[in-house]
């Protein structure tokens, strides 16, 4: 019902944390062997927004979103908000941890691509 609200919350969260560190420091622009954190970051807020976005989209194609408010249909019923709720703190979060787990191993797969390459052009 609202499992894309946990998505998209933490995609607003990843997003200020990305600019803050963009912001903060240029991240060794001169250095291109190496993928900078604000890259990284930016790769999860696109995959976080991707799929919050294509569940909503899923969501309003059932009816469970309308555009008028409250905006969410189980909103209108206590018991559906309790099952709303449920379903936000299983499903959504699961899903959250979950491609926030593979962003994880796509970055470290990424890092240790890149110090292969470099090993190969040190040799």
């Amino acid at each position: 019902m609202a499992c894309f609200l946990v998505s998209a919350a933490e995609a607003a969260v990843v997003t200020a944390v990305e600019k803050k560190v963009e912001n903060d420091s240029d991240e060794q622009e001169h250095n291109e062997q190496k993928i900078t954190l604000s890259t990284k970051l930016k790769w999860l807020k696109m995959m976080l927004w991707g799929g919050a976005v294509l569940l909503m989209f899923e969501h309003v194609w059932h009816g469970e979103v309308v555009p008028w408010f409250p905006f969410l249909t189980a909103m209108y019923d206590p018991a559906d908000m309790m099952e709303m709720l449920h379903e936000m703190a299983t499903v959504g979060v699961a899903m959250a941890l979950l491609v926030t787990a593979v962003w994880f191993v796509i970055c470290k797969v990424a890092d240790a691509i890149i110090a292969r390459d470099e090993s190969a052009v040190k040799a």
